[in-house]
């Protein structure tokens, strides 16, 4: 070997070691109580939602426009059954508004795609549009579905997409679903931890040609108390599935 792949091969085992060292970081955050949760009080019934501590950004937006009002009346308005469930403003409201001030930079909130956080059934992400840095919309969010995938399915994706999905997402995708093709594309800042019995009802309304529920899916997003919060985490701990690679 000569000193210079020596080099490489060492710089290699450090790069891995740190990546590694991130990873068990980030698990040891997912098995700990986060510092929010909110509820989405909706007709079909509510749905408690935990946002990532390790998505701060995105978990601060939410918690600032649920404060400004912007979840006081919002509607799930973009239904795909075995995928997502849409939620806040459309693609089309948000562009129209920006076009109404072509002198300013749309704003966007800055991506956090984590290793991580995935696309696992019942995973919270942040929608957008198609902006190469895959920054986030500050009022659309979408809940995920999916549906259940084999081995032989996730191999061709990663041939197709030039990606990995780790074994224990894997383990989770085959066993209980998600969308693994949204991996690395969207930011997830958060995930279902109770209610997940209607976000299915949801994501089984009638809708139309363009995936829009026949009958309005509403709701309301509240921030939940510290006291909630912790009374949630502590019965919910043993189900909720960490999100890790």
């Amino acid at each position: 070997m000569t000193s210079s792949s020596f080099i490489m091969t060492i710089k290699t085992k450090i790069l891995t070691l740190a990546f590694l060292l991130t990873l068990i970081s980030t698990f040891a955050q997912a098995q700990s109580a986060q510092s929010a949760y909110v509820r989405l009080i909706t007709n079909k019934g509510n749905i408690t939602l935990m946002l990532y501590d390790g998505t701060p950004k995105h978990r601060d937006n939410f918690l600032k426009t649920i404060r400004e009002g912007k979840f006081n009346d919002a509607q799930f308005n973009r239904v795909i059954k075995a995928f997502v469930s849409q939620g806040g403003d459309l693609d089309d409201t948000i562009l129209n508004r920006e076009k109404l001030h072509p002198e300013e930079t749309p704003k966007r909130i800055p991506a956090e795609i984590n290793g991580a956080y995935f696309h696992k059934k019942g995973a919270l992400g942040a929608g957008r549009d198609d902006n190469p840095q895959k920054s986030s919309y500050f009022t659309q969010i979408y809940l995920v579905t999916g549906k259940t995938y084999t081995d032989e399915q996730m191999d061709d994706l990663e041939k197709k997409r030039g990606i990995r999905i780790p074994l224990q997402h894997r383990q989770i995708y085959k066993k209980t679903g998600g969308d693994p093709q949204l991996d690395g594309f969207y930011t997830v800042f958060g995930e279902i931890v109770e209610g997940m019995d209607v976000a299915d009802t949801i994501n089984n309304v009638s809708t139309n040609a363009q995936d829009v529920p026949e009958e309005a899916v509403k709701f309301k997003a509240v921030i939940l108390s510290k006291k909630e919060s912790a009374e949630i985490f502590k019965r919910t701990i043993k189900t909720v599935r960490p999100s890790t690679p």
